[in-house]
């Protein structure tokens, strides 16, 4: 399998554990302090990825140089996650996931800025179709709304932090040094959990753990494993091995996950016209995929 290929199929998996976030996010997201939720999450992905990265041989003398690499893409992820979860407090999931399909614009702008990836016309073309699909979902396909920019403020809260997510993904590939997948998601997840402990102190502590609706749980130990552990490593892993552009182009596909998620979860479908602003997303995706 070529390199470019795997970094695909990483990316086809990570859109698809992703969206379980949303959904599951959205049902806990009122019943405990975004922070709180994430620190817990990151802790338990820590230990995961820390017996992973042991079993492969453990650190290398590259990976522990420069530290300083691994707060400063924590502070980047913690943002984008802490700012999900307080959107998902207000924002329906599937309107949350379409506003994370406006990273890609985000990313291609910072992958130029950092990486000097430019863009073709046919890429340019799919992110301002993504970008006018996203904006259908958002404002639910009404044009009065777009022109007043009638928002809610859970979207407007989790656009700040794709923002952040859009910072981090091209600044993977600029601060890696060659260290593996793992091992780099492992310093990026420690740096992240320590942050979120030292910020959220307070609301770790006024958290009662016993308390807490399963839900909540079921949503910690789902996005630990699968939204934490998994999906960092995969997008480390594609990152290294696809422009910003094509990884992130992926998350056009977090929408339509979402709406599956969602009916599997007891949800309904979201009325037909706002359904035709994730077809407008899907062909975006394609555009994006088509070899130059």
């Amino acid at each position: 399998m070529t390199q470019p290929r795997a970094g695909h199929l990483a990316m086809l998996l990570f859109s698809t554990l992703v969206a379980g976030s949303f959904a599951l996010g959205s049902l806990a997201a009122n019943d405990i302090a975004p922070i709180a939720l994430n620190a817990v999450r990151f802790w338990i992905a820590v230990i995961i990825l820390g017996a992973a990265v042991v079993a492969a041989g453990g650190m290398t003398r590259g990976a522990v140089a420069a530290l300083w690499r691994y707060p400063l893409l924590a502070g980047f992820l913690t943002t984008y996650f802490v700012a999900m979860f307080e959107g998902l407090k207000t924002a329906p999931p599937v309107s949350a996931a379409a506003v994370f399909t406006l990273t890609p614009l985000m990313a291609g702008v910072f992958g130029w800025l950092l990486l000097g990836q430019r863009f073709t016309p046919r890429i340019l073309l799919a992110l301002a179709i993504g970008g006018v699909g996203a904006l259908w979902v958002i404002f639910r396909a009404d044009v009065a709304a777009v022109l007043r920019f009638e928002i809610g403020r859970g979207e407007l809260i989790y656009l700040g932090g794709c923002l952040a997510h859009a910072v981090y993904t091209p600044l993977v590939r600029r601060l890696n040094r060659g260290e593996a997948a793992l091992v780099f998601s492992f310093g990026v997840l420690l740096a992240g959990a320590i942050l979120l402990t030292a910020f959220g102190w307070g609301d770790l502590r006024a958290t009662d753990w016993t308390a807490l609706p399963a839900i909540v749980w079921i949503t910690i130990l789902y996005t630990a494993l699968f939204a934490s552990a998994a999906t960092f490593t995969l997008l480390q892993f594609a990152t290294m091995r696809l422009p910003s552009s094509k990884v992130m182009a992926y998350t056009y596909l977090v929408p339509s996950w979402v709406i599956v998620w969602g009916v599997a979860l007891g949800g309904v479908m979201p009325p037909a016209i706002v359904m035709a602003g994730l077809g407008i997303t899907i062909v975006a995706l394609g555009l994006l995929l088509r070899q130059d």
